[in-house]
């Protein structure tokens, strides 16, 4: 079992914020440092300084970490040209020393769109640019050096395009998440590495796994292939006080969270993920921190969840 650390930028988070998180969980021997990818607030936070890119994030942390690995909990489709966006990433991956990991989902919040004038077509028209998406920047890394990648889809084209640059990895981890019953079990078993489900409870969780098993076996893809995970807000204490002031600093109640994430003293945590690995199968939890200030909080889970998982 791998704990991974994934934050909320847009919730109010500067790049030094995100810097000394990223560092923190670097030293605390975490698995990986993620981020959401979204341009605007959500509830009541105030989402100062402002927005902050993640490829642009990725490009300073790939410079000023040195092991953890840095991906997305998802970059949006709608954001960016499918070209450009593999271009970045792996620049980035380069640039890293080959680190990078890439989550990917068709796009949902509007409201964002709204704020800063992108395009935000139906569900079904985001999911056929998604796909194409998925299959142009996969074919862009994958074509062999000297060789040219073309591609015609109902929304993209591209014509001889030199593929370039490469990603260090001879294969960039592809995440694929959602709680779709159809279209994104199919998109999973042709294009992922793993296969994530943010905040869901398990019996959900047991369902959508065997969708994308199913539509691997479709398809005649071994569906080990694929690392189960999950991400869930954590808000753990060593005490019962520590967790109720953790819980009352992201503005959540510890019975909330009990029912919904992962609360509570070390000990019911490493039950809960226990009862999670046992019912599902996940091999990677992504733990949302949401108090990007409380750095003890990361080091604790570290040091007292981490060792008794095994």
């Amino acid at each position: 079992m791998e704990l991974r650390i994934f934050t909320e930028p847009q919730q109010g988070a500067s790049y030094d914020d995100l810097l000394r998180v990223a560092r923190t969980a670097e030293d605390a021997g975490y698995g990986a440092f993620f981020r959401s990818d979204h341009y605007l607030k959500m509830g009541s936070a105030d989402g100062l300084p402002g927005p902050t890119d993640p490829w642009i994030t990725f490009a300073g942390l790939a410079r000023d970490t040195s092991t953890i690995r840095l991906g997305t909990l998802m970059t949006a489709a709608t954001f960016r040209h499918p070209g450009p966006l593999a271009i970045s990433v792996a620049q980035v991956d380069q640039m890293s020393g080959g680190r990078v990991e890439f989550g990917i989902g068709a796009g949902w919040y509007e409201a964002e769109h709204t704020a800063y004038g992108i395009e935000f077509p139906p569900l079904g028209v985001r999911f056929e640019r998604y796909e194409e998406q998925l299959a142009v920047i996969t074919g862009l890394w994958e074509t062999p050096l000297g060789g040219t990648f073309s591609f015609e889809g109902k929304h993209y084209t591209l014509t001889d395009s030199p593929a370039l640059p490469k990603p260090l990895q001879e294969r960039i981890p592809v995440l694929i998440g959602g709680k779709g019953a159809r279209r994104t079990p199919a998109l999973a078993a042709s294009f992922a590495t793993e296969f994530n489900l943010p905040f869901v409870g398990i019996d959900d969780a047991v369902a959508q796994y065997a969708r994308v098993d199913a539509a691997c076996a479709e398809i005649d893809r071994d569906p080990r292939e694929i690392i189960r995970s999950v991400a869930l807000v954590a808000c753990v204490g060593r005490t019962d006080a520590d967790v109720a002031r953790r819980a009352a600093a992201i503005g959540r109640e510890v019975s909330e969270l009990k029912e919904n994430g992962l609360c509570g003293t070390p000990a019911e945590i490493v039950e809960r993920i226990g009862t999670w690995r046992e019912a599902t199968g996940v091999q990677r939890v992504y733990l949302q921190v949401l108090d990007l200030s409380d750095l003890d909080h990361i080091t604790e889970i570290a040091a007292d969840v981490a060792p008794q998982l095994g």
